[in-house]
C-alpha cells in the first residue's frame, strides 16, 4: 500500500500520509433505522380509544362508594354493577371482528367511540339502579369494539422495527383511562351525593367525541386495503409506515401472498373473491385448526385468560376497598391511594413499552410474572395479619399498600402491556380479527367473573386468602408461558408463524430458524418469507 493506489477491493485508500477509511457495506452493520414517526402518530390515535376501556374501569373504583351510598344497594348488587361492563364487552368484541372486515378498521373505532358516548351519557344520567345498568350496557358495547380494535389496527399499521413499542400502546391508555378516572373520583368527590358520582361517569363521554374526530387524520390498514383488492391505496400506506420503501415492498409481499394474490400482480386495484362472513375462518379456528392455528389459539386465550385471573382487575376496581379492609378509614386518603396506585401502573407501563423491543416478550414476561407471585404472596400475608389483629398495625397497613404498589408495578411491566402485544402479533391475517375477537372476549369474561365474585369471594375466605388465591393462579401462569409462548421480537407477522405447531418443541424451531436466518444474511427487519410462515433460504 506504499504505492499510495486506491485500495477500492478493501474498502481502504491512502492520500499522503493521511488515510481514510471507506466502510464496507458487505461487513459493516446496518445502521438503526429511525422511528416511523407517522406510524407513531397513527398508532396513539388508535390507541387513544383505549382510554375509554381504563376511564370507566378507574372512575368505578371510586364511583362505586358514592353509588351504593346514594342508591342504598347491597355488596352484591355493587360488585354485578362493576363487573357486568366486561360482560357486555362481549357483544362488541364478538361483532368488532366482522364489523372492522366489513367497514375497516378506522370506521370501526369510530363507531366504538360513538357508542360509547352514548353509554356514558346515559349512565351520567341514571336516575336509579336499572336505568345505570342501561348504560353499563351499551358503554360495554363500545368498550368491547375498541379492546378489540385498537391493538388490531396498531399491529398491522406498525413497522416490525416498533411493532412492540407501538403495539404495547393500547395498554398505555388503558392505564392513562385508570388513572384520569382515579383523578376524577377524587376531583368530584366532595359535590353532593347525587351528583357527584353522576358527573364522574358522565364526562367519561367527552374524550369519544375527540377520539371520533382524530381518527378521520388516520389512513386505514393497508392489510384490511389488500383484502379489498386496493393494492394502490394499501401500497402508498406501507410506503408511508415503513422504515425504509425496501421494507414497504418485503411487507406489501407478505400481505399479497396472504391474500393469495399472486406476487406479479401490479395493478392498483384488483377483483378480490368474494369472501364469506368468516364462517370459513370460524371453522379454521375451531373445528379444523392446523397445528400451527392450536398452538396459537391456546397462547391467545391462554395469556389473555392468565393476565385477568391473576386477581389485576380485583386490584383496580377495588382498591378503594382493599385499602378499607387494611385499615385506612378516611374517604379522601381511601381516593389518594387509588391515585398512586393509577400513578405507578402508567409510569411502569411507560417503561415497558421502551423494554419491549429492547429486552424481548418472554423475558419481561416471565419476569413480571414472578414479581407479581411475590408481591401477591407479601399482599395476602400482610391483609391476614391485619385482618387477625385486634388493634391497628401501622407497619403492617404500609407494606400491604407497599404490596398494592408493586403489584401493579410488576404486572404493567410486563404481563400488562405484553398480553395485547403477543396476541395481536401471532394471528395470521386470514384470521387475525376473528382470532383476535375470541381472545378479547375470554379476556372480559374472566375480568367480569374475577369483578363480579371479589367482594363475595374474599368475605367466603377472607381477603388474604382470596390474594393466596391469585398467587397460585399466577404461579400456572409463569410455568404455562416458559413452556408454550415463544419469542416473537423482530419477528414479521406472517414469518412467526413458522414458530407455532409444535407446542413444547417450539425452541428447536427457534433454533433452526435462526440458523437460517444467519445463513441466509436475513436476520433482523428484511422479511424474506413466502407468506405462507415459511422462510425462504
Amino acid at each position: 500500500m506504499a504505492d499510495g493506489k486506491p485500495q477500492a477491493n478493501i474498502g481502504i485508500s491512502v492520500s499522503g500520509q493521511k488515510n481514510s477509511i471507506t466502510p464496507i457495506p458487505g461487513f459493516d452493520p446496518p445502521k438503526k433505522p429511525k422511528r416511523n414517526k407517522y406510524a407513531f402518530v397513527c398508532a396513539i390515535l388508535a390507541c387513544m380509544t383505549s382510554i375509554l376501556l381504563g376511564y370507566d374501569i378507574g372512575v368505578m373504583s371510586g364511583a362505586g362508594l358514592f353509588i351504593q351510598k346514594d342508591l342504598k344497594i347491597s355488596d352484591t348488587k355493587l360488585e354485578v354493577l362493576m363487573g357486568i361492563l366486561n360482560v357486555y364487552c362481549l357483544i362488541g368484541s364478538a361483532a368488532a371482528g366482522r364489523t372492522s372486515d366489513w367497514i375497516g378498521r378506522r370506521y370501526t373505532i369510530v363507531l366504538a367511540c360513538a357508542i360509547f358516548f352514548v353509554g356514558a351519557i346515559l349512565m351520567g344520567v341514571a336516575p336509579n339502579y336499572a336505568f345505570l345498568m342501561v348504560g353499563r350496557f351499551v358503554a360495554g358495547v363500545g368498550v368491547g369494539y375498541a379492546a378489540m380494535i385498537a391493538p388490531v389496527y396498531t399491529a398491522e399499521i406498525s413497522p416490525a422495527s416498533s411493532r412492540g413499542f407501538l403495539a404495547s400502546f393500547p395498554e398505555v391508555f388503558i392505564n392513562a383511562g385508570i388513572l384520569l378516572g382515579y383523578v376524577s373520583n377524587y376531583a368530584f368527590s366532595n359535590l353532593p351525593l347525587h351528583l357527584g358520582w353522576r358527573l364522574m361517569l358522565g364526562v367519561g363521554g367527552i374524550p369519544s367525541v375527540f377520539l371520533a374526530l382524530g381518527v378521520q387524520a388516520m389512513p386505514e390498514s393497508p392489510r384490511w386495503l389488500v383484502l379489498k383488492g386496493r393494492l394502490g391505496d394499501a401500497k402508498r400506506v406501507l410506503d408511508r409506515t415503513s422504515d425504509s420503501k425496501e421494507e414497504a415492498l418485503l411487507r406489501l409481499a407478505d400481505i399479497k401472498a396472504a391474500a393469495g394474490i399472486p406476487e406479479e400482480c401490479k395493478d392498483d386495484v384488483v377483483q378480490m373473491p368474494k369472501r364469506s362472513h368468516g364462517e370459513d375462518v370460524w371453522k379454521e379456528l375451531l373445528l379444523h385448526p392446523t397445528p400451527a392455528v392450536k398452538h396459537i389459539l391456546i397462547a391467545g386465550i391462554g395469556i389473555h385468560f392468565f393476565q385477568q385471573t391473576s386477581g389485576i382487575d380485583a386490584v383496580v376496581l377495588y382498591s378503594p376497598k382493599i385499602f378499607r379492609k387494611a385499615g385506612i378509614t378516611n374517604d379522601d386518603m381511601l381516593l389518594l391511594c387509588t391515585v398512586a396506585v393509577g400513578v405507578v401502573k402508567t409510569m411502569f407501563i411507560l417503561v415497558a413499552t421502551f423494554l419491549l423491543d429492547r429486552v424481548g416478550r418472554r423475558p419481561l414476561l416471565l419476569t413480571s410474572v414472578a414479581g407479581m407471585i411475590l408481591s401477591l404472596a407479601s399482599l395476602g400475608m400482610f391483609l391476614t395479619i391485619i385482618d387477625q389483629s385486634t388493634k391497628k398495625l401501622y407497619w403492617a397497613l404500609a407494606l400491604a399498600i407497599t404490596s398494592v404498589l408493586a403489584f401493579v408495578a410488576t404486572f404493567s411491566i410486563g404481563m400488562g402491556p405484553i398480553t395485547g402485544v403477543y396476541s395481536s402479533e401471532i394471528f395470521p391475517l386470514r384470521l387475525r380479527a376473528q382470532g383476535m375477537s375470541m381472545v378479547v372476549a375470554v379476556n372480559r369474561v374472566m375480568s367480569g367473573v374475577i369483578s363480579m365474585t371479589f367482594l363475595s369471594f374474599s368475605k367466603a375466605i377472607t381477603i388474604g386468602g382470596a390474594f393466596f388465591f391469585f398467587m397460585g393462579v399466577a404461579m400456572v401462569g409463569w410455568v404455562f408461558f416458559y413452556t408454550l409462548l415463544p419469542e416473537t421480537q423482530g419477528k414479521t407477522l406472517e414469518e412467526m408463524q413458522v414458530l407455532f405447531g409444535t407446542f413444547f418443541g417450539w425452541r428447536t424451531t427457534m433454533r433452526e430458524l435462526e440458523k437460517n436466518k444467519r445463513f441466509t444474511g436475513t436476520y433482523g427487519e428484511g422479511d424474506q418469507g413466502n407468506g405462507n410462515g415459511q422462510i425462504d433460504g
